[in-house]
This record gives C-alpha cells, sequence and structure tokens, in this order.
C-alpha cells in the first residue's frame, strides 16, 4: 500500500491535537484539551475528538440527532444536515498524529498533482457562504476559543 502525501488550502480554524497540544483557549501546561461538556477523551469505546464534535454539531446546530444508520433515509438526512452546517472537521499531518482543523473550505492536491488556485474565486465563495459566521456558531456551540484571532487560509499537509 502507497503513502499519501498531500497539500491542503484550507479556510477556518487550526485547533491543534494531542500530539502537538491543542491550539485553544484553556489547554493545559501541557497543551491538553479542556474540559468539553460534549466530550470525553477517557471513554474506553467512545468516540474520538472529531467524531464527537460532529455528532454535537450536528445536534446543536442542524437538530440530526438519529443514531440508527440502519433506517431507511438516514444518510440522506445526515448529508443534508451537514451541508446546512457549512463547516466541516479535517485533520493535517498524518493519521496517526492528526492535527484537527475546523474548516468552511478546503482543497487537497494530492502527491503528482497540480492545481491552479483563483484566490479571488475561493474568497468570494467564502463570503458568500457566510464562512465567518458559520464558523463562529460552530465554536460557540462546541465551547472552543482557538488561539488563533480570526478564520484564516491555511495551508497544511498530510502524509499517511
Amino acid at each position: 500500500m502507497g503513502m499519501s502525501t498531500n497539500a491542503m488550502l484550507v479556510y477556518g480554524y487550526h485547533l491543534g491535537g494531542d500530539d502537538g497540544g491543542w491550539l485553544v483557549q484553556g489547554a493545559g501546561e501541557y497543551g491538553e484539551l479542556p474540559s468539553l461538556a460534549w466530550y470525553d477523551a477517557d471513554a474506553e469505546d467512545g468516540d474520538g475528538f472529531q467524531e464527537s464534535a460532529e455528532n454535537h454539531l450536528l445536534a446543536t446546530l442542524a437538530q440530526f440527532t438519529e443514531d440508527d444508520w440502519r433506517a431507511d433515509g438516514y444518510f440522506d438526512r445526515q448529508r443534508a444536515a451537514k451541508a446546512r452546517l457549512g463547516v466541516q472537521f479535517d485533520t493535517h499531518c498524518s493519521g496517526d498524529y492528526p492535527g484537527y482543523l475546523l474548516i468552511a473550505k478546503g482543497i487537497t492536491v494530492y502527491r503528482g498533482s497540480v492545481e491552479v488556485i483563483d484566490f479571488e474565486a475561493l474568497q468570494a465563495e467564502v463570503k458568500a457562504a457566510d464562512a465567518d459566521t458559520k464558523l463562529r456558531a460552530a465554536l460557540d456551540a462546541l465551547g472552543i476559543r482557538p488561539t488563533q484571532k480570526r478564520a484564516q487560509w491555511l495551508l497544511c499537509s498530510y502524509w499517511g
């Protein structure tokens, strides 16, 4: 199996992660994630950070609380709820040591590929989607305050 090495251009927030430390206000002395009502990092059979955060946003902001993926139409309803959020989580760095991103727009360029970036069009798309408002609503719902002052374009990589 091959290794992917991808470039990512995203608009949003870098939240950090367990390995390199969380980049959020209230992080512990060694960069530990502060206590969050919707996430139990020590739960042995619970979801990880990203899954827990996504489920919390879907329930809180998109009123999607279904948990039976076998129900007819479940994935269509989930997809519609995710679209209403206007934000998503992504990871960079590597699969073993993820850094978490909360983004409103993302472009991935895979190894060996070249992508032309129309930055003016991207800026217009982000503005038209009211991305800053949606990102702020997600951060408010999660109770997370990034150390990054505002949403920005971030260039990052993924190896995995």
